[in-house]
């Protein structure tokens, strides 16, 4: 498994393969996964954290279901662009699944996506209980849609040379 960048995962991504956003926390794992024509980033159900070598086993049960090709991790820089104790974890847990699978990951700076995700839930009129549910999860979509975003850039870019 390969930690790339984003620019370095374009030109291997092939039409109709999905990707899939993390949003890793220390008790759940927020997912969301593009539609195939990686435009649309959309929340999947959270994963309730266990242990490592069983919340690897059922992220990776997800990938195969929904065919993901690369996960797009956040990566929760502190607001000054400082790596706290959460981005070593999110490191660590990136190189353990390095053993466990080939499918590459990529980091992205996933400051305050949590923050526009509650902020959307409450435009939704989401009630507190499950915005506690679903924060993860559209945390994961802010995450991903933003790779997608970039993506799509990148594409745009790589066609007008």
């Amino acid at each position: 498994m390969a930690t790339l960048t984003l620019e370095d995962l374009a030109p291997s991504l092939l039409p109709g393969q999905p990707i899939a956003g993390l949003d890793l926390g220390t008790k759940t794992i927020g997912l969301s996964v593009s539609d195939l024509g990686r435009r649309l980033a959309t929340p999947r159900p959270v994963l309730k954290r266990v242990k490592f070598t069983q919340d690897a086993e059922t992220l990776l049960a997800f990938a195969a279901k929904e065919k993901v090709v690369a996960f797009v991790i956040g990566l929760p820089v502190n607001m000054d662009g400082s790596a706290g104790p959460r981005v070593q974890a999110t490191r660590a847990f990136v190189r353990s699944m390095a053993d466990k699978t080939d499918i590459p990951f990529v980091f992205w700076d996933e400051r305050l996506s949590t923050v526009a995700a509650e902020r959307t839930l409450i435009e939704m009129d989401v009630s507190r209980k499950k915005r506690a549910e679903r924060i993860d999860s559209a945390a994961a979509s802010f995450i991903l849609q933003g790779a997608l975003d970039r993506l799509s850039s990148l594409a745009r870019a790589a066609g007008a040379d």
